[in-house]
Formats: structure tokens, C-alpha cells, sequence
């Protein structure tokens, strides 16, 4: 596959479609984001089982059947021309199997998430569409910076960001250009051998992660590369790392990368000779900047860093 298609540039007045497609959330948590889209001139338009609740061995928003509902609904919705994750969580995997893209195909919209939501966007990307890999709406109430928001509206423009990052001890410099795919490295790796996964020849990947114990991050890691994900991949971005290693509660968006985990991959990837970007500010954080899942980069690691887009 070489032709991704974008949606096209919202204008104002456009309606953004907000649903719950795993985990499930209170109506106080979604406030500042829903209020978020007007201010930016876009009308939100909640779904139907946004705030509905139903535990079975986790809280879902929905059942398996009223998630997959308000996902397809929001879909295909002419009048609909984003869609946007309310949270990630668990139970996206339930919804794959039932996705119905027979009306999205001829009006393409931008699907926005992060974390569970991987597994629509690799749906999506095997289809042919582009999404953007970048905060939900719950977490504008968590103390987000305002510009990973700003940065999300900008591509909903087709306004496409560029990067420059600090150096990192643990990147392999050079440059190289490709397919960006990727997203939340559990749901990567649970993907991995189903027609869901990700194509990755000549791909960039991306890659983040909470909570993990280092054990389990390191099974992650090893199977994509008994997979053979790294010989196939021509370049390699870490983002957020965060909490990892603590069999505890995780208390999220703490503030940190794991030295350690970027550690553990380094040493994982050593023998490839792909380019590699360590801490790149995407994943469970608070300054979260949005990565345009099927967008074509360029990224050059040197004594700077760069990501950029080529239109």
C-alpha cells in the first residue's frame, strides 16, 4: 500500500462527532473538552452511549453492541466530519470485527485518539485512510498543555506540524523518509499476526507506552522482533515511557520517560541500523503532540532533532 488518503480540511461550523469507543467516563471529565470544539467554531455531536457504563471485568462505555454502534454512526454520518475518542482504556479490539466504513470510504474524516484507540487507527490505515495519533478529550481536563490541542485543530486544518526536538543519549543518528505508523506499542504488539496489524516494510514506527513492567515491555519488544518488525522498519520513534515498572497502582501523566525503559529498547535495536528518535513528546504525557498516523516524514537526527511532513 502506497496511497493514504486525508480527509478533507474542516471549516468552521463542522460537526465533530465525540464517542466512547472503550473506556467508559464521567460527564464532568469531558466539560472542558466538549467546550473546547465550540470555542474553536466546530459543533460537537455526542454519541449516543458517550457517558453509558456497563462493567464486565472493566467499565466500558456500552456494551460491546452500543459502543460498535455509535463508532459506525459516527463513521458514516455525512453530516460528521471528525471523530473524536472520549478516552482510551480498554475494549476497542471488541469493536474491530463490526467496523462498517461503506459511506466513511466516500467522505473520509479524521479519526483523533491515542493509547486503545491504536486499534482503529491500524484498522484504518489498512484501509487506506490517515488519523491522528494524538490526545482525547478526556484528558483536556488532566492539565494538558494547551498547544497539544493547537496542534491537533492545526491538522484538522491540514495545517501539518514540524518538529525539533533536543538530542537524546540513546538516539541512532541519520535521516530517512516514510509511511509514519504506529501508536501505543501494547496494542502493536497485541495486533501482531492478525490482518489488523500493521503493514511495517519501509514503514516508520512509532511507539508508546504506560505502566508497563520492564519484564513486559521487554516481551513486547522481543516479539516484534522475532516478528521481524525491525528488519523491515527504516526508521524507530519512542515516545512517552511513562510509569514503567511498578507492579503498584500507575498514578497517570506523571511528568516522566523512562530512562530505563529507553535503555531496554537501545539495546534491543543496536543491531539494526535504522534511525532511532528517543523521547519524542507523544504517549501518556502531558504535552502530547499529535503524529499524523499514515503521513509521509522526513526525520533527521543529528545535533538536533527534526520531524517533518512532506506534502
Amino acid at each position: 500500500m502506497t496511497d493514504i488518503i486525508f480527509p478533507k480540511a474542516l471549516k468552521k461550523g463542522d460537526k465533530i462527532a465525540v464517542i466512547s469507543p472503550a473506556g467508559s467516563v464521567e460527564p464532568a471529565q469531558l466539560e472542558k473538552g466538549i467546550e473546547m470544539i465550540r470555542t474553536r467554531g466546530y459543533e460537537p455531536v455526542l454519541g449516543e452511549h458517550l457517558y453509558t457504563k456497563f462493567s464486565n471485568g472493566y467499565n466500558y462505555a456500552g456494551t460491546e453492541q452500543e459502543r460498535l454502534k455509535d463508532m459506525n454512526r459516527a463513521l458514516n454520518d455525512p453530516e460528521i466530519s471528525a471523530v473524536w475518542a472520549s478516552r482510551g482504556g480498554y475494549g476497542c479490539q471488541h469493536l474491530i470485527e463490526g467496523l462498517d466504513l461503506k459511506s466513511f470510504t466516500k467522505n473520509p474524516k479524521w479519526y483523533i485518539g491515542y493509547s486503545d484507540n491504536t486499534v482503529i487507527q491500524s484498522y484504518l490505515f489498512k484501509k487506506g485512510f490517515a488519523s491522528v495519533h494524538g490526545q482525547t478529550i478526556k484528558t483536556s481536563g488532566f492539565g494538558v498543555t494547551e498547544e497539544s490541542y493547537d496542534l491537533i485543530f492545526d491538522i484538522l486544518k491540514n495545517k501539518h506540524p514540524k518538529y525539533i526536538l533536543k538530542p537524546h543519549q540513546y538516539n541512532k543518528p541519520g535521516s530517512t523518509e516514510g509511511m509514519l505508523i504506529g501508536g501505543n506499542l501494547a496494542l502493536i504488539y497485541a495486533l501482531l499476526g492478525t490482518k489488523y496489524a500493521f503493514d511495517f516494510k519501509d514503514k516508520i514506527l512509532f511507539i508508546e507506552d504506560i505502566g508497563e513492567n520492564f519484564y513486559a515491555l521487554d516481551r513486547m519488544i522481543m516479539s516484534l522482533e522475532m516478528a521481524g518488525v525491525f528488519r523491515k522498519i527504516s526508521g524507530l520513534i519512542i515516545g512517552g515511557m511513562t510509569n514503567m515498572g511498578d507492579e503498584k497502582e500507575n498514578k497517570q501523566y506523571e511528568e516522566s520517560f523512562d530512562e530505563f525503559a529507553y535503555q531496554l529498547i537501545s539495546e534491543r535495536v543496536s543491531k539494526y541500523d535504522f534511525p532511532v528518535i528517543f523521547g519524542f513528546p507523544n504517549g501518556h504525557i502531558k504535552d502530547n503532540r499529535p503524529l499524523i498516523i499514515g503521513g509521509e516524514i522526513h526525520m533527521k537526527i543529528d545535533k538536533t532533532v527534526s520531524i517533518s511532513y512532506r506534502k
